[in-house]
Formats: C-alpha cells, structure tokens, sequence
C-alpha cells in the first residue's frame, strides 16, 4: 500500500486559499454596508426634475455625487482591508500591479443619476493579482444588492444566480454599452458595426449605460449577451465575476480569455457563447 505525501509547498498553498477564502467570506457583509451607506447619500441628492443646462453643469454635477458616494466607501473599505491598494481613476484600463487593490465605481451610472434616471448603482469589487474574487453591487433605489465570491457564487441577497438556458441566438435579449463619453472613432465604429451585426441576428438588441446594470441581468439569466468595446475596469470587473459565478462565458470578442489586459469584453449564457462570437468577428 503506497502512500502519497503531499508536498509542504502544496499544502501551504492549500491552506493560503482557504485563508483567503475565509477572509473574503467575512469581508462580504462589511462591502455591502458600505456600499448601502453611500446609496443612502446619493438616494439623497437623486431628483427627476430636469436642471441641468450645459455640459459643465453635467460633469460638476457627476463630481459631486462620485465626491459624496466615496466618503462613505473608502474610509471602511481601506480599514477593513488595509493592505489593499485603491485605484483612483475611475475609468482607468489595464492590468493593475501585483497584490489587492479595491476597484470601485462611486457612482457607476452617475450619468443617469444626475438627469433623474433610475438605472444607477453602487459598486466594489476586490481584485487579486489581476483577477477580481469578490464583488457587490448595490442598487439604491430598489434595496437590491448582487454579490459574488471566486468559487462561491453568484447571488442576488440569498438567491442564487443561473445564466440563461436558451441555446439559440434568434432567442437571445442582448446588449452593448458605451464604456465612456469622448470615446474615439475607431471605437465607435465598432459599437455601431457590431449593434448591425447582432440586429440581423438576435432577437432583441438593447444599447445603455451602465455596463454593469446590465451584466447583472446577464448573471440572473434575465439577459443573454453583453459585449463591449474598450476597457474600463471600475465597470466590468464587477459583472465579470457575477456572471462567470452565475455559469456564463467571459471573454473578450475572440473567445479568448478576459483579462485587464483585453482590448474587449463579452459575457454570455454559455449555449450563446460560440454563436455570439461568430457575429462579433465580423466587426473588424
């Protein structure tokens, strides 16, 4: 009878995870907390009524929420993990350095909470070696918050999360997002070819902002596909792990897998994965 001796360094690693993973567990309810303080403070300054003129006025306006929603985030955040680094630019792209680093978007849809639209959320997302392991999303106005954990699942509250089932593209609620204003021309070129190629052949397309509103709804299995063109972290990173917990497909374009350092994103119910791509690689 032979006996398998596992190494100390394995071992070791093994024991590394589950930390991890523990830590991450305990750290989840301190997220969201922090996450429905700063929804409280922007429910606060929310209204429907129209009083923006200029675009001045809108990009004041978008500072002031950001402003408001991160000094109720980063304070709790950075002391719950103090060994974390924070990423300052909220529309920053590209693989960040080695260890943790919270990725938050104070206000993610802020375009829509200051002209007195409901599609606005509050997000942050833990990222580890360039890998996002835990998440939550919290929706002010509806008290509904998604989360996920590497390994652990996709949740919305206590109910778990499944991508969608259909196995057919002309069945498929789609959608793409624009990552940004000023977004260059080779970019929107793109956006609109691609929003040709899927209305030949999904069943319905939908365009909007923000990413994450609607890779949410992928990750519940409400939505099918979401691609988008360009990299800004603080509004993929989060519907990235949701949906790849849910038991849907992340990748860029091409198939290949998502990292911070894709040029592109798509995340789909896996049956749609492959179909998906076919249409995308016909944007050039």
């Amino acid at each position: 009878m032979s006996t398998r001796i596992e190494p100390m360094t394995d071992r070791a690693a093994r024991r590394d995870k589950s930390a991890a993973r523990a830590e991450d567990e305990s750290l989840l309810p301190l997220v969201v907390a922090a996450l429905t303080a700063a929804g409280e403070r922007l429910v606060g300054r929310f209204s429907t009524e129209p009083r923006l003129e200029s675009r001045e006025e809108v990009f004041a306006a978008l500072a002031a929420s950001d402003a408001v929603s991160l000094e109720a985030i980063r304070e709790p955040l950075s002391r719950a993990r103090p060994g974390a680094g924070w990423v300052e630019d909220e529309l920053g792209c590209g693989p960040l350095p080695p260890g943790e680093w919270w990725v938050t978007d104070t206000v993610e849809g802020n375009i829509n909470h200051v002209h007195g639209m409901t599609d606005w959320c509050v997000t942050a997302t833990l990222v580890r070696d360039d890998e996002p392991v835990l998440t939550a999303v919290h929706l002010p106005l509806s008290g509904d918050t998604y989360t996920a954990r590497k390994g652990a699942g996709a949740y919305l509250g206590n109910r778990r999360l499944r991508a969608s089932a259909k196995t057919r593209l002309d069945a498929a609620f789609v959608g793409t997002s624009q990552a940004r204003p000023d977004e260059d021309r080779e970019t929107h070129r793109r956006i609109g070819q691609s929003v040709t190629a899927m209305l030949g052949s999904a069943l319905v397309l939908r365009v909007s902002v923000p990413a994450t509103l609607q890779l949410i709804q992928v990750a519940a299995g409400r939505m099918d596909v979401f691609w988008q063109y360009s990299q800004i972290r603080s509004g993929l990173v989060a519907g990235a792990l949701l949906v790849a917990e849910a038991g849907g497909a992340v990748t860029d374009t091409r198939g290949d897998r998502w990292t911070l350092s894709s040029e592109d994103f798509l995340a789909a119910a896996p049956q749609l994965h492959a179909g998906a791509i076919d249409v995308l690689s016909t944007v050039r």
